[in-house]
This record gives C-alpha cells, structure tokens and sequence, in this order.
C-alpha cells in the first residue's frame, strides 16, 4: 500500500503548517510506514494517510509524487 507522510524536518521547533512537507512510501500498513519513516528520519511526524483509488492517481500526477525508500 502507499502512504502519504506529512512531516516537519525537526522535532525541536514547534510545527507550522507553512513547513510541512510531504513524503510517499511503501509498507503493509499506517503503523509500519510511522516505524520506517521513525527509524530513518529525524522528522517530526504530523500525519499518515492511505492513499489509494482515484486519490493516488491524483497524487501520482503531482510533479512533487516520487515513492521514498529507506535502505
């Protein structure tokens, strides 16, 4: 399934809504794409989402759309 991450790059500023910024991955489920985005990124995590259906096609037709892969 693809998720859609919505994050601040730090967790020592208070979150502002001009900042945040979107990531794209891949995992089994909304708890296992916190885990990864957790384990591989200093962000302060705002939100995940499931996208899939006709919301995905709209996002995959974002120039901004690109699926992120930790190793």
């Amino acid at each position: 399934m693809i998720f859609k991450v919505n994050y601040q790059e730090t967790k020592l500023r208070n979150p502002k809504r001009e900042d945040t910024k979107t990531l794209y991955l891949e995992a089994e489920t909304v708890v296992a794409a916190r885990a990864i985005v957790e384990q591989n990124t200093p962000y302060n995590i705002e939100f995940v989402q499931q996208i899939d259906g006709k919301y995905l096609e709209y996002e995959q037709n974002s120039p901004d759309f690109k699926l992120t892969e930790f190793n």
